[in-house]
């Protein structure tokens, strides 16, 4: 079976460490790094931007899997894909235009991703699930970590799963939020691609050991309706 693809959010790491953490992250079994922006608008919390996002991808040798909690990310995609951004994904909750945001972030060469809250029905999605690269399902309230994860989201993966199947498309389901020891398997079970971990792994005493442990998990959809 396949591996998830694992990818540690770097606003859990210590800001003091940056580069240590990072080059910890390059030498882990981890694919990616998730970077987190906030403007305290859309969600109620800010955090960095792109000089801290800059930083990371001097010294990152794996993709950035950027996650925009902005209010009208359509604004500053050029600056994200700039600042080293790989995967660009914005909120459908703060896109007016989604179809043209999607577009846009494909025109700048990065892959496209949508992100929805845990209130917003994965049905909404339907008329862009062929068009994107992955769907960033939030666990949690975005805006702070270490959050209690929200059970529903296991029905919403697989419900999210099957639409994708039966549109033929190639999207991947991102869990962000929540994401342990306990979670990840039935994530997986689920129907998820991606794993987003953020407390997780930097409160752990051996980050890249969690992190080996995650990515040995085995990914197989098992879920029915």
């Amino acid at each position: 079976m396949k591996t998830p693809i694992i990818a540690p959010s770097i606003l859990s790491a210590d800001f003091a460490n940056l580069q240590r953490d990072v080059e910890m992250i390059n030498a882990s079994e981890a694919d990616w790094f998730h970077v987190d922006i906030m403007d305290g608008v859309f969600v109620p919390n800010i955090s960095f931007g792109f000089p801290v996002q800059k930083a990371v991808a001097k010294y990152a040798t794996k993709p950035l899997d950027v996650h925009l909690m902005i209010v009208q990310p359509e604004r500053y995609i050029k600056e994200f894909k700039d600042a080293g951004a790989a995967v660009l994904t914005v909120h459908l909750e703060a896109s007016t235009h989604l179809h043209r945001t999607i577009q846009a972030i494909k025109a700048e060469g990065m892959k496209a991703g949508v992100a929805i809250n845990p209130h917003t029905s994965v049905a909404l999605l339907e008329d862009v699930i062929t068009e994107i690269d992955l769907v960033c399902m939030m666990s949690v309230n975005p805006g702070f970590g270490g959050q209690q994860f929200i059970e529903r989201t296991y029905q919403k993966c697989a419900d999210l799963k099957e639409q994708i199947l039966r549109n033929n498309s190639n999207c991947l389901i991102e869990i962000d939020g929540g994401v342990n020891e306990k979670t990840a398997p039935l994530l997986l079970q689920h129907g998820a691609d991606v794993l987003v971990a953020g407390n997780y792994v930097f409160s752990a005493a051996n980050p890249t050991t969690v992190i080996s442990k995650l990515k040995q998990l085995p990914k197989g959809y098992t879920a029915k309706r």
